[in-house]
């Protein structure tokens, strides 16, 4: 089981960090063909490189915070989450990180998430459905799949793919508004065919860029799901405590309201269960793997 597991966290993260790097390699493609097309050369690339870091720089220190806030948590009672807490310390000490804080949102809904910069910095946030509803060895799968996130980074990984989606967005917005209010600094008359042609290739990119970034975000976000997956049932030894509790959370019909697009892909489940218009369709914009394919995937193992 050990070789199974370990093979797929090696193939999850090349594929992740291929995701990546095509990723930032876009973005500033994408910046430079823009900032061309409008004559402005490669300052509206920089002005992006800017936007980014100063954006990652606010993720990376008080993302957690703004998150728990969006999310309506509260500080876990050591008393009232008993198991919640002797199960993330007995897990966090096999993990090899230091425990997490703890969060709690009153919801009937079952569902769990992840955040923080980093294991010394990490908070573990479930609902109070889900601790009410699963079983400990249950439980025990659920956490240590959300300690797999912190441990691997994933919660870092995840901010900063998500400020990229961000960046890509507010570019292609700048550079439609500077279309319509004057077309940035290049001649009409002088572009020439080349001009056009780029000012052509800077539309579609407007265009087409925050989807595809869109979906790498996704994409990104699936392969670390299954990642914490397999590091989670490595992490307790019981790969089938997870995939009982993923069969409850598949049945699960409470929607989570606290929960929205920028937090959608942090839960252990897509929180909008039951607002799919469309299986096929819908699972295009899915943040979350199928939970039948994870359930079989532990079940291998």
């Amino acid at each position: 089981m050990a070789l199974t597991i370990t093979s797929q966290i090696s193939a999850n993260k090349t594929k992740t960090y291929v995701f990546l790097t095509g990723f930032v390699v876009f973005v500033v493609i994408a910046g430079y063909v823009m900032g061309q097309a409008l004559g402005y050369g490669n300052s509206f690339m920089w002005f992006a490189v800017a936007f980014s870091v100063i954006s990652s720089f606010v993720s990376y220190y008080w993302g957690d915070k703004m998150v728990l806030a969006m999310s309506g948590a509260r500080p876990a009672d050591r008393k009232r989450e008993f198991d919640f807490f002797t199960v993330a310390e007995n897990l966090s000490i096999a993990a090899g990180i230091p425990k997490p804080k703890l969060y709690v949102i009153d919801d009937p809904a079952m569902n769990a998430f992840a955040t923080g910069r980093d294991p010394q910095h990490a908070v573990v946030c479930a609902t109070s459905g889900i601790l009410a509803k699963l079983e400990r060895r249950e439980l025990e799968g659920v956490i240590a799949h959300e300690l797999s996130h912190i441990r691997n980074f994933d919660t870092r990984l995840l901010a900063v793919v998500a400020v990229l989606v961000g960046t890509t967005a507010f570019l292609a917005d700048m550079f439609m508004r500077s279309l319509w209010w004057g077309g940035g600094r290049r001649d009409r008359d002088e572009e020439g065919n080349g001009g056009q042609l780029l000012m052509i290739v800077g539309i579609v990119l407007a265009i087409v860029s925050p989807i595809i970034a869109m979906f790498i975000q996704l994409a990104v976000s699936r392969k670390r799901e299954f990642l914490a997956d397999a590091s989670g049932a490595y992490l307790t030894r019981y790969p089938e405590g997870l995939a009982r509790a993923l069969e409850k959370l598949k049945k699960d019909k409470d929607v989570l309201p606290t929960a929205s697009n920028a937090t959608a892909h942090l839960f252990i489940v897509n929180p909008f269960k039951g607002k799919n218009f469309g299986a096929w369709f819908s699972s295009l914009f899915d943040t979350h793997p199928p939970i039948d394919e994870r359930i079989k995937i532990l079940r291998s193992m």
